[in-house]
C-alpha cells in the first residue's frame, strides 16, 4: 500500500497562502502579547496564564432564570429559581453569563466597553458561546441591547452589537443589530438600586419600524456586556414580547453577583473570638 504524503496539496497551498505568510511575518515582528496584560502568548486573541487563572466562569449552581450563581446548591429557591424571579418573574425566560463581574472580568470588559479596545469582542463572544450554548442552539435572532444615539455618537461603537455579531458568525445565527432603539437617553445606572434601575430604563426602548415582521414568532437572544439587577434586558425582552416575539433569553459577558439575594444571610461567616491569655513573664530574679 502506498503511504500517504505527509501533506496534501490543499494543505501545502494553504501553509504558504499570502496571509499566512504575513501574520507569521507580523509574529516575527511584533510578537502577540496577552489581551489583558500584554505577557507573551502563543496568538493575538489570547489570554495569558496568569490573567486566565483571574478569570472566575459562572458554573452550576445559578438560578434557573436570571442566571445569578449560588454559593451553593440549597440556597435556590422552588425550582432553583432566585426568591426574586418567583416573585416578581422577568419577561426573559433564560439569562446566562460567562463570567462573575470582578476584578479578573473587568480588565477585560472595561477596556473594551470604554477604552477603544473592540479587539476584545472576540474573546469575549468565545467565552459567551461556550457559557450560552444552550440558548444559542434554541434561538432564532440574536439582537443587541442598543444605545443612546447621543451616548453611540460619543463612544463611536456599541458593544453589545460587537458582541451580537461575533456570536452571530461563531454559532452560524442572524444577528440583527439594529431592531431595538433607545429612544431616551437614560442616566447612568451605576448606583441605583434595582427599583431606580427599572424606573429609569421603563419605556426606554422600542423595536424599530419594520422589523417586527422579522421578530414575529421567533425566539430572541438578548446580548449585553454586564448585567447587574436585569433591569435593562427585562425592558428589551418587555418590547420584543409586544413585538410578537416567542420567548426570549439573554446572554451576557459578566455578571453581577447580587448581594441582595436570599441566600446571603447564610453566607455570613462568624468567627469565634480567640481569648487572648496574658503572656506568663517569669519573676523577676
Amino acid at each position: 500500500m502506498a503511504r500517504s504524503p505527509l501533506a496534501s496539496p490543499r494543505q501545502r497551498t494553504e501553509r504558504w497562502h499570502p496571509g499566512r505568510l504575513l501574520t507569521a511575518a507580523l509574529d516575527l515582528l511584533l510578537p502577540p502579547g496577552c489581551a489583558a496584560c500584554g505577557a507573551p502568548v502563543d496568538a493575538v486573541g489570547l489570554l495569558c496564564a496568569d490573567c486566565f487563572d483571574d478569570l472566575n466562569p459562572i458554573g452550576e449552581p445559578y438560578c434557573g432564570c436570571c442566571g445569578t450563581p449560588f454559593e451553593l446548591a440549597w440556597h435556590a429557591a422552588e425550582g432553583g429559581l432566585c426568591q426574586r424571579c418567583l416573585d416578581s418573574p422577568p419577561s426573559f425566560e433564560r439569562a446566562r453569563a460567562a463570567l462573575s463581574y470582578d476584578t479578573g472580568s473587568r480588565q477585560l470588559v472595561l477596556p473594551f466597553k470604554h477604552g477603544d479596545r473592540t479587539e476584545l469582542g472576540p474573546l469575549l463572544a468565545r467565552l459567551m458561546a461556550r457559557a450560552g450554548a444552550p440558548l444559542l442552539a434554541d434561538c432564532d435572532l440574536i439582537v443587541p441591547v442598543p444605545l443612546h444615539r447621543t451616548r453611540l455618537f460619543a463612544r463611536r461603537y456599541n458593544q453589545a452589537a460587537l458582541l451580537a455579531r461575533a456570536l452571530g458568525r461563531a454559532s452560524d445565527r442572524p444577528a440583527l443589530l439594529d431592531a431595538l432603539r433607545r429612544v431616551s437617553a437614560t442616566e447612568s445606572l451605576g448606583g441605583k438600586s434595582a427599583a431606580e434601575r427599572r424606573e429609569e430604563v421603563a419605556g426606554a426602548f422600542a423595536v424599530r419600524r419594520g422589523h417586527a415582521s422579522r421578530i414575529d414568532g421567533r425566539r430572541v437572544l438578548v446580548v449585553d456586556d454586564v448585567m447587574t439587577s436585569g433591569a435593562t434586558i427585562d425592558e428589551c425582552a418587555r418590547c420584543l414580547l409586544e413585538a410578537g416575539a416567542a420567548a426570549v433569553d439573554a446572554l451576557v459577558a459578566a455578571r453581577v453577583p447580587d448581594p441582595r439575594r436570599d441566600d446571603a444571610p447564610h453566607r455570613r461567616r462568624f468567627r469565634r473570638r480567640r481569648r487572648v491569655r496574658p503572656r506568663q513573664t517569669a519573676p523577676a530574679a
